[in-house]
């Protein structure tokens, strides 16, 4: 499908006047290499009559940035109830997106951080059942993280003589 709609909010975000998008093939025009595939089924979909809410894309801008778009695609009809297109309404979301690919690689950072530690580290949930068992703690107890999670910690790995004071 060619452009055929393209307001000034669309244009502030791609940087694509109206005139430079307008009966251009939306898919393969603007749409990033890796989604073309999947945006062209969406659009597919609701020429069938099947729209798509809140499927979020990357879209790449005129001066080749990536914006992420949160998109809705609903069948465009005529008078008569004919489909005739798809109108999409997004919106971007790409600062909201930035920051959760920021925090979940952040996350992976202290994941890993934690699971090469030359410390051991463990952890217990509000139950006293083990939540954390970093490598190094698996190399001095012999018990693989697998083996210890939800596991309870002080039942399970502590000497009897010491569970009573490490309960407190």
């Amino acid at each position: 499908g060619d452009v055929n709609e393209w307001n000034d909010k669309t244009a502030e975000i791609t940087g694509f006047s109206k005139e430079e998008a307008f009966d251009k093939p939306l898919v393969s025009t603007f749409i990033v290499p890796s989604l073309r595939r999947s945006v062209q089924e969406v659009l597919d979909n609701a020429l069938r009559g099947k729209g798509t809410s809140n499927y979020e894309l990357e879209f790449r801008t005129k001066s080749n940035e990536i914006r992420y778009l949160l998109v809705n695609a609903t069948t465009r009809r005529d008078a008569e109830n004919n489909i005739v297109g798809v109108v999409g309404v997004a919106q971007d979301v790409t600062e909201a997106a930035q920051h959760d690919r920021a925090v979940a690689a952040m996350a992976r950072e202290l994941r890993q951080l934690v699971d090469t530690a030359n410390a051991p580290i463990f952890g217990i949930d509000v139950d006293g059942n083990v939540n954390e068992w970093n490598d190094k703690t698996a190399e001095i107890t012999g018990f693989s993280g697998d083996e210890a999670f939800n596991q309870p910690l002080v039942s399970t790995f502590i000497v009897p003589k010491l569970r009573q004071s490490v309960q407190e």
